[in-house]
């Protein structure tokens, strides 16, 4: 099930970062580029923190191929995506909450301590859309708009701490999934927010 998942919401962030890029009016390369950063950053990332190789693509180059081909599907079809926005959403709900529990399972798979493997489901979820913003000259969404990577936090801990104190997986996993996505889709509809930080005086 969640390798299920998994690969499509690798379809739907390369779908995502391939309209972002159309929105900086990048050439078709670059789309790709970016859908496959977008998708397989986090990933990345964490397996070079953790020094867990081959990297995910790597070792599965067809994620490559797959996310190539979303993006350019998305060329494609980009007259259609506005009105597929909330079902973009959905998927991404449901891939951020994929996403940390498979970046989990690598650090508990290495025997890392319990911060770190929270902290490796986090990069997990969250990375790739960080480095989407950051190629695309923006402020990364995760920091200021509704609760994302809070969400990846919790759905850590309770995967994490739900496995030490013994609930069945599969029950587990169905569990903070269920949390999280209903976590997420909550923030996004009544625009749940962290407290943000203002300070706009110029101390030169």
């Amino acid at each position: 099930m969640l390798q299920i998942i998994f690969y499509v919401a690798v379809v739907a962030e390369a779908m995502t970062a391939a309209l972002a890029a159309g929105r900086r009016k990048m050439d078709w390369f670059g789309v790709c580029v970016l859908a496959c950063v977008t998708a397989l950053g986090g990933g990345t990332m964490r397996d070079t923190f953790l020094g867990h190789y081959p990297l995910t693509w790597v070792a599965d180059p067809w994620l490559l191929v797959i996310c190539c081909g979303a993006a350019l599907l998305t060329i494609a079809l980009a007259r259609f995506m506005a009105a597929l926005r909330w079902p973009f959403l959905l998927l991404d709900a449901l891939g951020l909450v994929v996403f940390t529990i498979i970046g989990c399972n690598v650090a508990l798979e290495m025997g890392q301590p319990t911060i770190i493997v929270i902290v490796s489901g986090l990069v997990t979820g969250i990375v790739g859309g960080i480095l989407r913003d950051v190629l695309c000259n923006d402020v990364p969404l995760v920091f200021s708009s509704e609760l994302y990577a809070t969400v990846a936090i919790i759905a850590g801990v309770l995967y994490t701490y739900g496995l030490q104190v013994g609930i069945v997986h599969d029950v587990l996993i169905v569990g903070v999934v269920l949390v999280g996505f209903a976590l997420r889709v909550a923030a996004i509809v009544f625009k749940l927010e962290m407290p943000k930080f203002v300070y706009d005086k110029d101390i030169r």
